[in-house]
């Protein structure tokens, strides 16, 4: 049982139930932005524009406000702005990491690979993935291809086995990619390369 994550939830259960500390949250540790926006039903997007946050960095004992009945307002008005500004974040922590020299088992700064690269845009959200494309394919929540949404991660067949290379996708049928071929990191459509569209192995959902 994953204790940490059954104790948030019982957490966030316990000040949703109280009104005067309804729209409040202590983080503790273990905790990321992600995992606080899963238990309380919300995305991270929409707490880091509660909170002014200009990135998913959280702090033990930093409090959050989780909007609801104690700042009507301010969730009233954030909530469209936060859904719609989600791709804009990702496709802003992606394109930190671009340019980058391509080398295989490279975790950034002067080279990367493509879980590498992936795993960098993500470090940038406080989630942490599994180092290698096979074991973000294993962890992730399988995605339909009608359904695909920013920050989902899109995986193919490129040496004969499945998911032997991973990128992130941006929405509008483009993904970013830490790119053999290329060599480097970079964006580039998806689905109307031939290349990418043959090869597609299907993709996995972290975020919400």
């Amino acid at each position: 049982m994953n204790y940490s994550r059954l104790f948030l939830t019982l957490t966030v259960a316990a000040l949703t139930s109280t009104s005067a500390l309804a729209a409040t949250y202590t983080v503790k540790s273990g905790d990321t932005l992600s995992s606080i926006a899963r238990a309380t039903g919300t995305d991270a997007a929409q707490l880091m524009s509660l909170n002014k946050l200009s990135s998913s960095t959280i702090q033990i004992g930093q409090k959050l406000n989780l909007g609801g009945a104690a700042a009507p307002s301010a969730t009233n008005s954030s909530t469209p702005a936060a859904r719609s500004s989600g791709g804009a974040f990702i496709r802003s922590a992606a394109t930190r990491f671009l340019g980058i020299r391509y080398a295989l088992g490279g975790n950034g700064g002067n080279a990367i690979d493509c879980s590498g690269y992936t795993s960098s845009v993500f470090r940038q959200m406080g989630i942490s993935l599994p180092r290698t494309a096979a074991g973000q394919w294993k962890a992730g929540r399988p995605v339909n291809r009608r359904d695909l949404q920013a920050g989902d991660l899109v995986f193919f067949n490129t040496v004969g086995r499945t998911a032997s290379h991973v990128g992130v996708y941006l929405g509008d049928g483009m993904m970013a990619n830490a790119n053999s071929f290329h060599g480097r990191s970079m964006i580039e459509p998806l689905f109307s390369n031939p290349y990418w569209a043959n090869r597609y192995d299907g993709a996995r959902r972290f975020l919400n």
